[in-house]
């Protein structure tokens, strides 16, 4: 019989972990999201960079304080109780069912610059996007050592189209140098538009909390995640820096908002067809790697909920190879219910009008996570932390002012969404409250 490692995951597994979630889809897809907005994409980006690495800090800081804690239902339940501490984290575990979707459709995006097939067929993209899903949930269901080794080598796979990007962007630099302004956007710069372009490229770097999710599985969680934490985001934020800029200067702005494939029609555009879909390729490889880490994320968050006794305690059981079977198979049902209910919108469109749902679904625990941690500081609940070290309510206060910043731009439509999502979980904890109180009762009877 194959013994299971109790603490599988280290320092390596763990930056892997947030590299891989981080660098998703989202990067490979934003340029065409941002398109629209010209300009102003690259002061929604500059701001939303710097405010990931205070929010990265917060995480970080939870973890080396509260080391026995589980992950971030531990420590909003720490500062705010557990009914506020469940709005919180319901919202979040939604937002980590619909990034799950939001990838498969990314992916598949990509995949029809290969096999065109996918984009002619109405039906053929959606039925792709949930086999995915299906695939990193049986993957999943191998355990946490098959589901580390494959974000490892898929993280490492990722990097290569990025530095493509980057050698492609060089490569015209020196070759002619004005093409980077053949193509400049003409939108005019406005704060509103600068906010909603930063909410928007806010998606392509959540994830910056992915190794505190499995703290239980870490080892020396007080080390190695906050560690972790800071690397895999210092080095996304620099690698972000740099390609992101390209396709927005590159390409024109009308055909970049209609792009399914950005880089790969940034290749197509100025190298040869053939040069694109090796693009297509390591994009759709980085993709699959976060398919996989965000559905690691999903399993682990809804035994932490289950452990808290907010979800059923039938969600917590795991199968032989310490897999949360039942926990996986729930949110690989709703990622593909989502993928389902967005197969009338276009690729774009349909990724798109979920990043937006996701990032404001995240907000509430990068914002309150920020909160919570001052709170907890003031109230001297933080080992190792005294009123006397002001960079933790200083970086926690400047990661707050990002977020209220963010939520600005996320707009109101979205944020009347979370509000709504967050009121409608409410009835199930209630509900199950009840049903737990009602059973101890009747077992003491």
């Amino acid at each position: 019989m194959t013994t299971i490692n109790a603490k599988p995951i280290g320092f390596w597994t763990s930056t892997a972990l947030i590299i891989g979630n981080v660098i998703g889809m989202g990067i490979f897809m934003l340029p065409a999201s941002l398109a629209p907005y010209g300009f102003n994409a690259f002061i929604g980006w500059g701001i939303t960079l710097v405010g990931c690495i205070f929010i990265a800090q917060v995480f970080a800081r939870f973890a080396r304080a509260l080391p026995q804690a589980d992950g971030p239902y531990a420590y909003t339940r720490a500062a705010f109780g557990n009914v506020f501490a469940f709005f919180i984290l319901w919202c979040y575990w939604v937002s980590v069912c619909i990034t799950n979707s939001t990838l498969a459709i990314g992916i598949v995006g990509y995949l029809s610059s290969l096999f065109p097939v996918l984009a002619n067929t109405a039906w053929l993209a959606p039925l792709t996007a949930i086999a995915l899903i299906w695939f990193f949930v049986l993957v999943n269901l191998r355990g946490l050592q098959t589901s580390g080794r494959v974000q490892l080598i898929s993280t490492l796979l990722k990097l290569l189209p990025m530095l493509a990007v980057l050698m492609l962007g060089l490569y015209m630099l020196l070759a002619d140098a004005s093409v980077y302004v053949a193509q400049l956007p003409t939108t005019p710069l406005s704060l509103e538009a600068s906010a909603a372009a930063g909410t928007i490229a806010l998606f392509a770097m959540l994830g910056v909390e992915s190794a505190t999710i499995p703290a239980g599985k870490v080892d020396h969680p007080e080390t190695t995640i906050p560690r972790a934490t800071m690397v895999g985001t210092i080095v996304t934020a620099v690698i972000y820096i740099g390609v992101s800029a390209i396709p927005l200067l590159l390409l024109p702005q009308a055909e970049l908002v209609n792009s399914n494939a950005p880089f790969v029609d940034l290749f197509h555009h100025y190298l040869t067809p053939d040069s694109g879909r090796w693009i297509a390729l390591f994009v759709i490889i980085s993709g699959l790697g976060a398919l996989n880490g965000w559905t690691m994320i999903a399993g682990e968050m809804t035994v932490s909920m289950a452990n808290h006794e907010v979800f059923p305690a039938s969600l917590k059981k795991h199968n032989g190879r310490g897999a949360p079977a039942a926990a996986l198979i729930l949110t690989g049902i709703i990622a593909s219910l989502m993928i389902a209910m967005n197969y009338s919108r276009s690729l774009a469109q349909g990724f798109t009008f979920l990043s937006v749902m996701v990032t404001a679904s995240n907000m509430p625990l990068y914002l309150f996570a920020a909160i919570g941690l001052i709170k907890l500081w003031h109230q001297e609940k933080l080992a190792g932390e005294s009123k006397r070290s002001w960079g933790l309510p200083i970086g926690a206060s400047l990661a707050t002012a990002y977020c209220i910043w963010a939520w600005f731009g996320v707009g109101t439509e979205s944020m009347l969404w979370v509000t709504v999502l967050g009121v409608v979980g409410l009835p199930l904890y209630f509900g199950l409250q009840y049903w737990r109180r009602a059973s101890h009762r009747k077992d003491s009877i």
